[in-house]
């Protein structure tokens, strides 16, 4: 007679069972997901615009998709494996910081994308594909606030501020000082501006007496409302 601890051992196993992990079915599946991988490299390539750009973090996208893919498919061949992975992947400790956030959903992409090919859902990692390049896509078109620009002045004398200011005031209607360096008689400022005379601007505090160099640089940071 079958206690239940025998049928729920027998069920358990066969539920592993069912999965069929014939080479044709692997290649398969291998194949969809080298398809999405690629598209997820060029993907981050063209909607990621930094002055930076990363392509071993971009080849580790597609690396992550076929390595998340292999897993799966061996997790589902085999209950043992299965608990092999749990117990050596538990071990793992990433301590390499991501500081851009798009990086950290296209590395979340990458992994879904694996693990739902490795699964046996193509649909869905298409749907996903076609969904979230949308987003993404017109999510970085979105009209937003400009972000202002950063107004660097070295000057010889410490009371070559007020005339810097006066200028900022004339031209900007947002302004902000946000570094100030007194050494040897010289002075360096570093101002957040919002202006539409950028040019006007930077020529006229250049061409202040006091003022040895003026630079007005845009930065992609957040933006000041």
């Amino acid at each position: 007679m079958s206690t239940f601890k025998d049928i729920f051992k027998k069920s358990f196993l066969q539920g592993f069972s069912r999965y069929d992990s014939s080479p044709e079915n692997i290649i398969i599946a291998f194949a969809v997901a080298t398809v999405f991988a690629l598209y997820i490299f060029f993907a981050y390539r063209l909607l990621t615009r930094k002055t930076f750009y990363s392509k071993s973090f971009n080849i580790a996208l597609v690396a992550l998709a076929l390595i998340t893919t292999s897993v799966i498919l061996a997790i589902q061949s085999n209950i043992v494996i299965s608990l092999g992975m749990v117990g050596a992947l538990s071990i793992v400790r990433f301590r390499t910081a991501i500081k851009e956030p798009m990086d950290l959903v296209f590395l979340f992409w990458s992994i879904a994308t694996g693990i739902i090919c490795g699964a046996g859902f193509a649909e869905i990692a298409a749907v996903l594909a076609f969904v979230l390049t949308l987003a993404l896509f017109f999510l970085d078109r979105l009209p937003v606030g400009r972000a202002p620009k950063i107004l660097l002045v070295s000057a010889t004398g410490y009371d070559a501020e007020g005339a810097v200011l006066e200028l900022v005031k004339k031209h900007c209607r947002y302004y902000a000082v946000k570094s100030r360096t007194l050494s040897g008689g010289q002075m360096d400022l570093v101002l957040e501006v919002r202006t539409e005379s950028e040019g006007q601007l930077a020529k006229e505090v250049a061409a202040l007496q006091e003022v040895i160099s003026s630079s007005l640089l845009s930065h992609d940071g957040e933006v000041t409302y």
